[in-house]
């Protein structure tokens, strides 16, 4: 694990710690109604529930958890499957490598791996997609636009689903959807992304809730966008961005923080 990545996790970790003891007032009914969780890959623990998969996914759906977000990549033979890595090796301890297998191969190995086509028909008009394109290299950039465009051909963008990347020229992949249906999702590069979510008429910009200041939040609201933070886990942390009027919250405990959100307002 790179010396980099540790300290990005240390450093989120310290920021959780603060938030979650930083007591927020209870957002209004409105906001409370207004809430759209997104549950991130899913709920699970990576030993009795995996990440990507059905079960993960059946949990947030369960809870009334508003969307879940999920992980494009490509098989050798062209079949958009639901992970994170390129290969199994961290989650299913296999070392079998997604690009170099095909559709057939993958499910023979692990056949807990959900294909997009069947995400779509588990979950399309269900609960709100947030897919997100994995950087890779596309064989055939065309044919690949081709089955995407053929898979959420049933779907609406923005009503229904809405594209994530780290790398925004992934974007420039998808042709078959208005610039409105992106979402760039901001590391270090906070204020690139912001300026570059603007310039391209983004639906908004994502990122960590910490790099999300007032002002940001006021700029891309004069440009109509919406704004998503993460990753967002405990109830304090829930409050405020509710009373920030952040749109978008995806979270590693959706469950838990919708029942919160549930439980308000039965009260009320």
């Amino acid at each position: 694990m790179k010396i980099s990545h540790i300290l990005e996790v240390r450093t989120r970790q310290i920021l959780d710690y603060f938030y979650a003891r930083w007591p927020q007032s209870i957002p209004n009914t409105d906001r409370l109604q207004q809430c759209k969780i997104i549950s991130h890959r899913g709920e699970y623990d990576n030993l009795t529930v995996f990440e990507n998969t059905f079960s993960a996914f059946d949990r947030a759906k369960a809870l009334g958890v508003w969307g879940i977000e999920f992980d494009l990549r490509w098989t050798r033979d062209l079949y958009p499957v639901v992970i994170h890595d390129a290969d199994l090796q961290r989650v299913f301890g296999s070392k079998l490598e997604i690009r170099k297998t095909t559709l057939a191969e993958l499910k023979s190995e692990c056949p807990l791996v959900p294909s997009l086509a069947e995400m779509i028909q588990r979950y399309g008009k269900r609960i709100h997609l947030m897919i997100e394109i994995k950087a890779e290299v596309y064989p055939d950039p065309v044919r690949q636009g081709r089955i995407l465009k053929d898979l959420f051909s049933a779907l609406e963008p923005e009503e229904d689903y809405h594209f994530l990347t780290m790398k925004p020229k992934m974007f420039d992949l998808i042709e078959f959807v208005p610039k409105s249906t992106f979402l760039p999702v901001a590391h270090f590069n906070f204020f690139q992304l912001s300026k570059l979510a603007i310039g391209q008429n983004y639906t908004g910009l994502a990122g960590h809730y910490f790099l999300l200041t007032k002002t940001r939040l006021r700029k891309h609201r004069d440009f109509k966008q919406k704004m998503a933070t993460g990753y967002v886990n405990s109830k304090n942390c829930l409050f405020r961005e509710l009373n920030r009027d952040v749109e978008w919250i995806f979270s590693d405990n959706a469950v838990e923080l919708q029942k919160v959100v549930n439980q308000l307002l039965e009260n009320e």
